[in-house]
């Protein structure tokens, strides 16, 4: 039995599709097709339902990918060990996280990556949309939020600090606002999310018992990404709330000013923390392993310096 093809009809049943599997093997979508025909007629059963919209599994396409996409991880394994013990780290990884901490933190650690293992092959999949990380086959993926998925491996890198920022050049033209509350009546620079854009909530910093204070938010300005916020800011667009992370250096440069150092300040939860996640596996690829380590050595030193 040609193994290609079992990887091919593997890749069908996780897309959900034969054109995506194509587009995810670099194949036609005729050869698609016709591996998928060749492996139902050498088992002498149909796998799969076809119709116009999608593609399900039969009552014995589903005992049989249940059992082969397990044999066939084992043999990736494997191989992924066979390779690993000549020294040399080897294969694909695709990494997954949204455009401002791919753009800022990871991209910035890419060459000394490839330096290690110039082996390696990155597949990099920045968005501010949540990727299924197990439907998408996806490795490593790195998340900002308060918890994280269960069936998921998850590294806590640091803890999420978020400070309220302005230009120079609006706080010349409106004036600093100098508390908390001052901020419901200026137009502020909001995440298009629902629940991030209506309210944010202040405490003071290092308080035994800080009361939390809610402040309500409103403006004209809403972005999908915080890289577009922050620009925005620094055009002098109006206060802004985003990760000390991606504001720092721009504070540090004189370009933007901490309105409220004194306070903790978030708009949704005040645990927030940037997570390093992966597939909860037996075995995990010495590729994958290698990124991960990376990552979190890299990131961690970064996220938890004094900011």
């Amino acid at each position: 039995m040609d193994t290609q093809h079992l990887r091919t009809f593997i890749e069908v049943v996780r897309q959900g599709s034969f054109a995506r599997a194509a587009r995810r093997l670099d194949l036609a979508s005729s050869q698609v097709t016709r591996a998928v025909a060749a492996l139902e007629s050498d088992l002498g059963t149909r796998l799969l339902h076809r119709t116009t919209r999608k593609v399900t599994l039969t009552e014995s396409g589903t005992a049989y990918f249940r059992r082969v996409s397990t044999l066939m991880d084992e043999l990736d394994a494997a191989a992924d060990d066979a390779r690993a013990s000549t020294g040399e780290i080897r294969g694909l990884v695709r990494l997954t996280a949204s455009l401002a901490l791919g753009q800022k933190l990871v991209l910035p650690l890419l060459e000394k990556l490839h330096r290690q293992h110039p082996g390696l092959q990155l597949e990099l999949r920045f968005s501010d949309l949540v990727v299924d990380i197990i439907g998408q086959q996806v490795d490593v993926a790195l998340r900002q939020s308060p918890s994280v998925d269960e069936s998921l491996v998850g590294v806590r890198l640091g803890t999420l600090r978020f400070r309220v920022c302005a230009s120079p050049g609006y706080i010349a033209q409106n004036g600093r606002p100098e508390l908390p509350a001052d901020l419901s009546h200026r137009d502020c620079l909001r995440i298009a999310l629902p629940g991030f854009s209506s309210t944010w909530s202040f405490r003071q910093r290092n308080a035994v018992q800080a009361e939390v204070e809610e402040v309500p938010i409103g403006g004209w300005l809403t972005a999908s990404s915080s890289l577009s916020l922050l620009g925005s800011a620094l055009d002098g667009l109006g206060p802004v709330l985003l990760a000390d992370w991606l504001v720092q250096p721009d504070i540090d440069a004189g370009r933007l000013v901490d309105l409220f150092p004194l306070h903790e300040i978030t708009s949704t939860n005040f645990d927030n923390a940037v997570w390093l996640l992966y597939a909860s596996r037996e075995h995990l690829p010495s590729r994958v392993r290698v990124v991960v380590d990376f990552l979190r050595t890299e990131l961690q030193a970064l996220l938890m310096s004094p900011g």
